[in-house]
């Protein structure tokens, strides 16, 4: 039964997106097929990921993971750049930030911190992560404070947005080698049980070709249908009289996150919270760090420089995030009682957001 549920699901809501798209059906339809679309395509591409990490190896494959599980928001943010919707891109780039590291973080914690009392990970990995958010807060934080100031022009914002971005881009490439190669196991995850495997260690259901094939098929099937969501977003913030700041950063990004809420959460209450807060802050840095920066050169070379300022808003939701995020997870330690906390957060962010 359950081999033939998933793929089915997966071809149905697919097609049924795809049919409502091509036959021009009501915008609001069309936006509920393609966002459960979207949620059924990211678990498959998530589960090819892990297929392909367990032939590529443990760090590796954290990288492959946490590269596609934000395929979703990186190609529903082109295609909105694409079309000029350059709020929309800020504010979906917040959600995910937020997302991964309240939502999702704080739902594995709280999950894992239920099923065992106190769950422990490599407390200097922990350290550099919370190093890596406040710079990607920093260099939200400077261009906006520069031109809210008057200190630079707008034509001089675009050029320093670019400057960030190639900054940004050239850190997070330093910080894969630095995690990757010359210290891997100075960060290696702390494992309470060595017995205990590893989700990506247990023989996977589909051949190396099989599984590199599953993946490039499940990212062509998540442009399509991010091509698809965004066309109706639009219409849907006009007719609900919702804000694109709120459509943005909770919507669009809890919808991209699906592949990665699965993800982190099985394997806190597996024990792994380590693999868990890797994926879950570790989404948002590659978010910070190298997602925003590719959008900006992204638009650069489509002939309209987006630049890097965020609002106040967004600004104070970010840092509010990156600051309890690092609180909670610089010891190393957590528990249910900490994971509530970073929902709660959450909850209070989102309505914000909702009334604005």
């Amino acid at each position: 039964m359950k081999k033939w549920i998933s793929p089915s699901l997966l071809a149905i809501t697919f097609a049924l997106s795809a049919i409502g798209h091509y036959a021009n059906w009501d915008h609001t339809l069309q936006f509920v097929l393609s966002a459960i679309a979207v949620v059924f395509v990211a678990g498959f591409l998530g589960r090819a990921t892990e297929s392909v990490a367990h032939y590529a190896g443990q760090r590796l494959g954290g990288f492959l993971n946490a590269t596609f599980g934000n395929a979703a928001e990186l190609i529903i943010a082109f295609f909105l750049v694409k079309e000029g919707l350059y709020d929309m891109v800020k504010a979906s780039l917040t959600g995910s930030i937020i997302g991964n590291l309240l939502l999702v973080l704080g739902l594995s914690i709280f999950a894992g911190g239920l099923k065992f009392k106190v769950q422990n990970f490599n407390v200097t990995l922990a350290g550099m992560n919370g190093s890596l958010m406040i710079v990607g807060v920093i260099a939200l934080f400077v261009p906006a404070m520069f031109l809210s100031t008057h200190s630079i022009t707008e034509g001089e914002t675009d050029t320093l947005s670019l400057v960030v971005a190639g900054v940004l881009i050239v850190a997070y490439i330093a910080w894969l080698i630095f995690s990757m190669i010359t210290h891997k196991k100075y960060l290696d995850d702390v494992t309470e049980d060595k017995e205990e495997e590893l989700p990506n260690e247990h023989a996977p259901s589909w051949s190396k070709g099989k599984s590199i094939l599953y993946l490039i098929l499940a990212t062509v099937m998540v442009a399509f249908v991010s091509e698809w969501l965004v066309g109706t977003l639009e219409s849907l913030t006009e007719r609900f009289g919702l804000s694109e700041l709120f459509v943005g950063a909770f919507l669009v990004a809890i919808i991209g996150n699906a592949a990665e809420h699965s993800a982190a959460i099985l394997l806190a209450m597996k024990n792994k919270i380590g693999a868990a807060v890797e994926i879950a802050v570790g989404s948002s840095l590659q978010i910070a760090l190298f997602v925003a920066p590719v959008l900006i050169f992204a638009s650069y070379f489509n002939g309209d420089t987006m630049d890097i300022v965020f609002t106040t808003i967004e600004l104070v939701a970010i840092a509010v995030a990156v600051f309890i995020a690092r609180s909670i997870t610089q010891d190393g330690a957590t528990n249910w009682y900490e994971g509530l906390l970073l929902l709660g957060v959450y909850i209070i962010l989102g309505v914000s957001f909702y009334l604005v």
